[in-house]
């Protein structure tokens, strides 16, 4: 392929959608869902054909990133089976607080980029928020509409509640988002419209 074949490649150039903030990270535009009885299934147990009981759920990319990269590197591959199900998760690509901040930038935006691309391709999308610390915050809240409905995961944050609070109160601050969806059981301390899914209870899947 030649230089000028990459520059007109939209999945290398990747600048098809509108970016917000320092860095323009792809923007994932705000939607509305029903926050009554939400269920999810993880993104390791969809399944092209997938049983009516399964589609009515929500999809989530809660666990670990090498089952869901292929969302970002090969994005039209599961287009057609994500669309059997009710709405999706952006996809949580980590930033953990040992990586270099451009990896965890780079983690953002790969997560933002797959949310924009699957509401291009006319799926509902509700935005995964996650962060580190506080030098995070100049870009992992970007890419998301104020007073948007947004989800984050409880797994692997109760070594650091401290941390995690004060990330938790900068996205409260930020993004001041309608709704919480709460992948596992949230702190006390956690404040707005927070509705709980039990984590263990996605991976009971029926087949």
């Amino acid at each position: 392929m030649t230089s000028l074949e990459m520059r007109s490649n939209p999945l290398f150039m990747r600048n098809g959608f509108k970016g917000s903030g320092k860095w323009e990270i792809p923007l994932i535009k705000k939607q509305i869902i029903s926050l009554d009885n939400i269920q999810l299934i993880a993104m390791s147990d969809t399944r092209q054909n997938d049983i009516l009981e399964n589609t009515k759920c929500g999809v989530h990319c809660f666990i670990d990133d090498y089952r869901f990269t292929s969302t970002y590197f090969n994005p039209n591959r599961t287009i057609k089976k994500l669309s059997q199900y009710a709405f999706l998760l952006s996809p949580d690509f980590s930033t953990y607080s040992d990586m270099q901040y451009w990896r965890q930038l780079e983690s953002v935006a790969h997560s933002r980029w797959v949310g924009a691309f699957w509401q291009s391709k006319g799926l509902i999308v509700i935005p995964t928020v996650t962060w580190s610390d506080a030098k995070s915050y100049s870009f992992c809240f970007d890419g998301i509409e104020k007073n948007s409905i947004v989800a984050i995961g409880m797994i692997g944050c109760k070594h650091n509640k401290s941390g995690f609070l004060n990330g938790y109160n900068a996205m409260l601050e930020k993004i001041e988002p309608i709704a919480i969806i709460c992948f596992g059981t949230p702190f006390n301390e956690m404040d707005g419209n927070i509705i709980v899914v039990d984590y263990l209870a996605s991976r009971k899947v029926v087949r």
